[in-house]
């Protein structure tokens, strides 16, 4: 999260992360063109790798914490025959099984019937060059220094991997991969490679959607960097809640609701979290947890002039 003197906006830009520029730094970058007062973001990406960011600027900050637990879905094209110590192509070469020796036996369809060993609940050992930290230090800190720390095997979710292109003469492959959070394609792309009887490391990755949303609606930072007005590009904070039901309020309960009190939910509902908007406007007030007849605010948009119903 970041925050600093500037304007006062709120909403959500989809954002296509370049290559060689860490997670943090695209965030300033796009923080200082539209000279936001408060940023976050709901998901790192490698320096390396490109694609899908959801940034959040003022109140869309709120929500952002939710969306690290949503699905993701990445490109990666992997090279045969190597590992690294990154598992990626920025890294050492730790480990080589020539590819020419393990080629003759493999076709599309084999190659296929080893990726299908991976999908499903699955576990991983996280990479050292990795954000997950040990003793209040991120493991990568430990990698730089060459100091190797135990890591502990964890389930995640693999819902699904497509391979786009196999060539068995270059020894490479292009898979799409559809996965629940905490799930490493590096370490991925390695147990794919020793299960090919090879090794294999990361010479791309893309991120292409996340929490419903495509890198399709995702704009460069060229884009940014030439657009006049690039608060316009901002989609609303409610972007974010499209999965939760909607609860509507009378303006009187609104002004209630929006001052921390809990209300009553008018009409039929189920249980749990909803997204909460104000008559007659119409405007997103925040959440709620609603139990039986009551909504209990949870996280509010502050109350503001332009708030004011």
């Amino acid at each position: 999260m970041a925050s600093r003197r500037g304007r006062a906006i709120d909403g959500v830009l989809l954002f296509d992360k370049p290559e060689g520029m860490s997670s943090n730094h695209a965030l300033q970058r796009v923080r200082r063109l539209l000279d936001a007062r408060k940023a976050g973001h709901t998901g790192t990406l490698d320096p390396f790798a490109t694609g899908l960011m959801v940034l959040c600027f003022g109140a869309a900050t709120r929500y952002a914490a939710a969306m690290l637990e949503a699905d993701k879905q990445y490109v990666a094209t992997l090279r045969f025959g190597t590992e690294t110590n990154t598992g990626d192509h920025t890294g050492q070469v730790v480990m080589e099984k020539p590819w020419q020796q393990v080629q003759p036996a493999l076709d599309e369809e084999r190659v296929r019937g080893v990726l299908r060993q991976f999908v499903g609940r699955i576990t991983q050992v996280p990479p050292m060059y990795s954000a997950l930290k040990r003793d209040g230090r991120p493991l990568y800190e430990y990698a730089r220094e060459g100091i190797e720390i135990e890591r502990q095997a964890r389930e995640v979710e693999v819902h699904e991997i497509e391979l786009l292109d196999f060539d068995a003469l270059q020894g490479t492959a292009t898979i799409r991969v559809d996965c629940g959070k905490g799930t490493y394609i590096r370490t991925l792309a390695q147990d794919i490679g020793r299960a090919m009887g090879s090794a294999a490391h990361l010479t791309a990755l893309r991120r292409t959607r996340t929490a419903g949303f495509s890198i399709d609606h995702a704009v460069t930072l060229s884009q940014l960097e030439a657009d006049p007005a690039p608060v316009a590009r901002l989609q609303a904070v409610d972007v974010l809640l499209q999965h939760l039901p909607v609860q509507e309020l009378e303006s009187s309960e609104a002004r209630r609701f929006l001052h921390g009190q809990t209300v009553r939910a008018p009409g039929p509902g189920a249980d749990g979290m909803v997204r909460v908007y104000g008559a007659p406007t119409g405007r997103f007030l925040g959440t709620a947890n609603r139990s039986g007849p009551w909504l209990k605010p949870d996280r509010l948009i502050a109350l503001t002039e332009e708030y004011t119903l």
